[in-house]
């Protein structure tokens, strides 16, 4: 099993060019299993932790509905926001600055073959991330993501979850709401749900964080939980 998992800053990162790069990444990750199959010589598979912030844009996972985008080519001109389906797993979500992107490139044989249990671990970095700040937050039942008021009529979610695992490999990730402009959300059904709000940190703590710092924080949560070698 390698541990070493490499981490990166990609910034503010244009989605098209961002899934592209993803791309090549899990190709060359799934490239290097497949060989390991048939050759005596056993290569270690790579990982990444890969965080970045995208200029407003939507994306619709293969489950989604088209309709819960509540824009037309014109409005979301007017947004300055793009929009692409997508091969990550859930529905439609919205990304843009002030939000932290995390996209964990991993082959889970090097970690643990459990899909389940690899989104309860990608939140629970996030939970300890929000308690850091004094936000209590957690899971909500039959929902992916993290939470906040999980168990009253005030649930509203701060970090959404959507991936895609192919020969246990990973792309996609989570979307986890710091200094993130709300309004954006009103544009869509998050997730499909349309009876819950969206929140960030900067509304529940009523200031602006800094990002770098945020970052660092759920990195080494991230990377505790999973037993990574970060460098």
């Amino acid at each position: 099993m390698n541990k070493k998992t490499e981490f990166i800053d990609w910034g503010l990162t244009d989605y098209q060019d961002a899934w592209a790069r993803q791309g090549a990444i899990f190709d060359q990750t799934v490239a290097v299993k497949t060989r390991n199959r048939t050759e005596s010589l056993q290569l270690p598979t790579p990982n990444y932790l890969i965080f970045c912030e995208h200029p407003h844009v939507y994306t619709l996972g293969k489950s989604g509905q088209p309709e819960n985008l509540l824009l037309d080519e014109a409005g979301l001109e007017k947004k300055q926001a793009s929009y692409y389906k997508i091969n990550r797993g859930g529905d439609i979500t919205y990304h843009g600055p002030g939000q932290i992107v995390g996209y964990p490139i991993l082959d889970l044989d090097n970690f643990f073959t459990d899909i389940h249990l690899y989104l309860r671990t990608l939140e629970e970095a996030v939970i300890l991330t929000l308690a850091d700040y004094g936000i209590s937050s957690g899971r909500y039942s039959g929902f992916t993501g993290v939470w906040l008021d999980a168990d009253n009529d005030k649930a509203r979610k701060i970090c959404a979850l959507g991936v895609r695992c192919s020969r246990w490999v990973t792309m996609h990730g989570f979307a986890l709401n710091v200094n993130t402009d709300l309004d954006y959300f009103g544009n869509i059904v998050p997730c499909g749900i349309d009876d819950k709000e969206v929140t960030s940190m900067q509304r529940e703590l009523g200031a602006a964080l800094n990002m770098d710092e945020v970052k660092d924080r759920l990195k080494q949560h991230i990377a505790h939980l999973f037993g990574m070698e970060l460098y």
